[in-house]
């Protein structure tokens, strides 16, 4: 019946109301129940699609490993936010144990604290990452075991808890019906416990976690556990497996500062032992090629060594105090792992000082030197370009052009060894040699003043005035040959410093003979002078001078008719009556076979000529030109390809009246009954047609006096030269008899030289900018190759790309004009950047084979893993002039033998003094006097699953029979850190 009393006042409908709202429905879901389903539902997700699957969705490679990934899922629970990430591993044939046990440097940090394979980790959203609040963590991890117990997951969760610096985590997972696995990690980060450095304190420790559970009391063991209790009484088996990590001193300035030090206070006692070759090296490449110009830095900034001792079984502190003294020889396995320098990865765009930066310079000096006519208008005051070069360049300082100078030009008279570092593909570049004074002022000039072209020019004109001062006081032109006829294939310069070389050979030579006739003619003076005072009745009895050299050269010629007549009678039998002339020959090289003149029939004799005049490239183009002066165009042809002939082939034949000349010359003074037809046959034979068949010719010795009838031999000259008027007929009317020695010389030296060094003094910015450039490229890519890095063959075959490269880059610039000034200059930068990439790894595997000399097959494997990695950034750099990005570089860990270790435990030299005050030695397995970086030490200890240990547990595996027998790992502790920092991670198995 409904009521009928009056309505409630207002008041108490507004408690009636308030008492509804608080009334609590427990049919729906709660937040923390929702929070869990959403949880359960993520994992389930995972669950569901497999490693596969989520590699697809889109899972993320962890960096640092190899085959782990990562997905993550956004969850909110009321007013906070959370991320879960699940981590997974891809593995072949891996296990979790497995992985433990092989130390496996990719895992991720909480797989190698706790042992795990897959794994949950779920944190909060916000700055820190971790949850501060104790309650809090314990309820989220709670929530998450929860889900994955629903899911029937036997995934581990963690948390991460504390301050970020701890690194510190709880964590759990289901094994099960009946075992359960807890987790915790922190971390010490200053005053380490003394004890703790040590492994007896260490094995103490994770002894003082189980020992409860065999019969002892926790709380009383652990507050006497550092009291001074005798472990070594007790008996605790523990698995133990322990890694360290040792790294070699990184390069401090300090310490070399040091060694200066050293060096110089002991400087005096060590020269009298090892003289000049005490100097100890303070750079690791001061005997590679490119230390005379820079050091490089060490592209190998130190080894990691890890050293790992496998699963040992150890019952007491005394066996784990042997352990800690054991040398690292002793361990089971070595690993090294190399740690390359960052600028192996990170592009140079002019930081760093090496061939390569400077070639760059070089290439913008050359762009720059366009702008001038003339290589002192770089420095000239009086230029208004000059002006705006002072204020971006700078001209170093008058002793350091000193010293280049000196360098160039006055140190070390012995000549070089030209083929020194020759490539066989060096040739083809158009450039000096390496050792030779062109390509030596081009290498100092990439280091001179930065390599700007007002610092180029400045060197230059100094360069020129020592060349100068050379010729004028006849002094030899350092690092140049002084014979030898001129290399063509090389450039312009080189060409005329060569002939400038032989020209002061020359020109002393003629000094010398001119002071030798001054000298003579003094001391026949003087001689004269002083028989003034004999009697004029001795001076009657004596023979006259006239007499007496009329005499003296009558015997000389009588000896010489003598020899000439017993040559001729062992040569031939049937040479018949001497004529007189024969006592005159001059300047022979001796008879040309059976060859016998046409007039005498004496034997027909070569006679020694002067060598052709030396020429350079830019000489024999000029005589080119001078032949395309001609009218006529057929003529002109024949002309260029009678002088082309002669300069490539050196057939004498048609050359320039002078040469001929002096040919004929000495062949009338060698053979004095010779006429023109005897110059042809044995000069041009092809001018000389004979009409007698080739069975017929006479043999040697069988000329007599029955056969004269077949003499003179039948024949006639070519058309060419038997025309009126033939220029060889009139020149050899006008030849003189001379032997060569009584020639004027082809070559006058005096001429040459002067010409050659107006060329010098005169020639163009951009002429010698573009020879500098060839020249530079060669002689750094030379100098580069003398480096020794052992059986690489990856680097001979770069350096033979590197050669193939520059040759056709540098083609451009041996042309009179370029074709394309800006697209040339944008070559000539790509081809720095590509420089620099193969100098990068020609320093690589020099540093790779100088550390490892004995051990070579660890040289050739990091090399070649260092190759593979290196080579695809090349050509990405190579194609993009701007890239700026950065490549990290890191090769793999290698596994040293047991004939390698001593070769790498030489890479640990003992620490220098100043280095040894600055560490403390706290703890124990000394490499070389080096402390591990980093100990890590695994314990763990475990029990069998039917031990009694819980009555669930012996009913689980009375049910499973396949696991009756099996041990479980109860315990385990994993420790790393050093006698600064310590990191402990714990886990318990139990049964809950």
């Amino acid at each position: 019946m409904a009521s009928t009393g009056r309505p409630n006042p207002p008041e108490e409908d507004d408690d009636a109301e308030e008492e509804v709202q608080h009334f609590d429905d427990f049919t729906l879901a709660s937040s923390w129940e929702r929070f869990i389903s959403d949880i359960e539902a993520t994992c389930r997700q995972w669950l569901a699609d497999g490693p596969k699957n989520l590699l697809e969705k889109g899972a993320v490679a962890v960096e640092d490993s190899k085959n782990l990934f990562m997905v993550k899922c956004d969850l909110k629970n009321v007013a906070k936010s959370y991320c879960m990430e699940f981590y997974f591993q891809i593995d072949k044939n891996g296990s979790q144990q497995a992985a433990i046990g092989n130390w496996n440097s990719n895992s991720h940090d909480l797989q190698l604290c706790f042992g795990v394979k897959d794994f949950l980790l779920i944190a909060p959203q916000s700055a820190s990452g971790v949850l501060l609040d104790t309650p809090e963590s314990s309820k989220l991890l709670s929530s998450v075991a929860i889900a994955l117990s629903n899911c029937a997951s036997l995934w581990p969760a963690f948390v991460p808890v504390h301050d970020p610096s701890r690194k510190a985590y709880i964590g759990i997972q289901n094994m099960g019906t009946v075992f359960t696995r807890r987790f915790e990690a922190d971390r010490i980060g200053s005053q380490v416990p003394v004890k703790l450095m040590h492994l007896e304190g260490l094995y103490e420790l994770f002894v003082s976690k189980f020992v409860s559970l065999r019969g002892y009391h926790l709380d009383k063991f652990i507050s006497t556990v550092y009291s001074g209790v005798d472990f070594s009484m007790h008996n605790f088996k523990v698995h133990f497996m322990m890694r360290l990590t040792y790294q070699t001193f990184p390069y401090d300035e300090e310490d070399e500062e040091n060694d200066m030090d050293e060096l110089m206070g002991d400087k005096a006692d060590t020269e009298e032992h090892n003289g000049s070759e005490s100097r100890n090296k303070l750079h690791w490449d001061d005997d590679c090629p490119w230390s005379e110009w820079y050091s490089a830095e060490d592209p190998l900034r130190g080894f990691e060594l890890v050293v790992s001792w496998a699963d040992k079984t150890v019952e007491n502190t005394l066996e784990m105090a042997e352990l800690e003294n054991a040398s690292p020889h002793e361990a089971e396995k070595w690993i090294l792992h190399p740690i390359l320098s960052p600028y192996l990865g990170d592009p140079s765009h002019g930081k760093r000082i090496d061939f390569a930066s400077q070639l760059l310079c070089l290439v913008e000096a050359l762009d720059m030197s366009f702008t001038a006519q003339f290589m002192e208008d770089f420095v000239s005051v009086e230029n208004p370009s000059s002006e705006n070069l002072k204020t971006s360049v700078v001209i170093p300082p008058p002793t350091v052009l000193d010293r280049v100078i000196k360098d160039l030009f006055h140190e070390g008279s012995k000549l070089p060894d030209f083929t020194k570092g020759e490539h066989r593909l060096s040739r083809a570049l158009k450039a000096a040699p390496l050792e030779s004074l062109f390509t030596q002022f081009c290498l100092h000039s990439l280091w001179f003043g930065n390599c700007n072209i007002r610092a180029i020019a400045y060197l230059w004109i100094e360069f020129v005035r020592e060349v100068r001062w050379c010729w004028e006081e006849s002094q030899p032109l350092p690092k140049m040959p002084t014979d030898g006829s001129i290399d063509l294939s090389t450039c312009l310069i080189n060409q005329k410093l060569h002939l400038l070389a032989i020209c002061i050979e020359k020109k002393r030579e003629m000094n010398e003979e001119f002071l030798d006739c001054i000298g003579s003619e003094d001391s026949s003076d003087a001689s004269v002078s002083m028989e003034e005072h004999n009697k004029v009745d001795k001076r009657k009895n004596s023979p006259s001078e006239e007499d007496l050299q009329r005499k003296r050269d009558s015997s000389i010629a009588e000896d010489t008719s003598n020899r000439l007549r017993f040559e001729r009678k062992t040569e031939s039998s049937n040479s018949g009556n001497q004529s007189p002339t024969d006592a005159i020959r001059r300047g022979s090289a001796g008879p040309v076979g059976t060859m016998m003149l046409l007039k005498s029939r004496q034997r027909l004799h070569a006679p020694f000529t002067q060598d052709p005049p030396l020429m350079t490239e830019d000489m024999h183009e000029e005589r080119l030109q001078a032949v395309e002066a001609f009218g006529d165009s057929l003529m002109r042809f024949l002309a260029v390809i009678w002088i082309v002939f002669y300069m490539f082939v050196n057939v004498p034949g048609q050359l320039e009246k002078d040469i001929l000349l002096s040919d004929m010359s000495a062949f009338k003074a060698a053979n004095p009954d010779a006429v023109f037809e005897d110059f042809i046959r044995w000069h041009s034979p092809g001018d000389w047609e004979s009409s007698e068949p080739e069975a017929a010719e006479p043999l040697a010795g069988s000329i007599s006096e029955g056969s004269k009838d077949k003499w003179p031999p039948r024949g006639r000259l070519s058309q060419r030269m038997s025309d009126q008027g033939n220029l060889w007929r009139k020149s050899w009317n006008d030849a003189p008899s001379l032997p060569a020695d009584d020639q004027k010389p082809l070559l006058d030296p005096n001429r040459e030289g002067e010409k050659i060094l107006h060329y010098l003094e005169t020639v163009r910015p951009h002429q010698l900018l573009e020879q500098m450039v060839c020249t530079a490229f060669r002689g750094s890519a030379d100098t580069l190759n003398q480096t020794n890095f052992g059986d690489m063959r990856q680097m001979t075959s770069k350096l033979e790309q590197l050669y193939l490269l520059i040759k056709s880059t540098l083609g451009a610039l041996q042309r009179n004009h370029l074709p394309d000034r800006a697209q040339t200059v944008k070559d000539l930068r790509r081809l720095c950047v590509a420089f620099e990439h193969v100098e990068k790894l020609v320093t690589v595997a020099a540093s790779l084979h100088r550390k490892f000399l004995d051990a070579s097959r660890l040289a050739q494997v990091i090399f070649s893993e260092f190759y593979g990695i290196y080579v695809p950034v090349m050509g990405i750099n190579s194609n993009d002039e701007e890239n700026k990005s950065r490549t990290e570089m890191e090769v793999g860990r290698q596994e040293v033998s047991l004939r390698e270790r001593q070769v790498v435990s030489n890479l640990f030299s003992p620490p220098s003094a100043n280095q040894s005050w600055r560490k403390v030695l706290s703890m124990g397995n000394l490499l070389n006097g080096h402390e591990p970086i980093l100990r890590e030490i695994i314990f763990s200890t475990g029990d069998d699953v039917n031990n009694g240990i819980h009555y669930a547990a012996a009913a689980d595996v009375a049910a499973t029979s396949h696991r009756r027998g099996e041990e479980i790992e109860t315990h385990r502790m994993y420790v790393s850190g050093t006698s600064n920092d310590l990191r402990v991670a714990l886990s318990v198995t139990s049964c809950d």
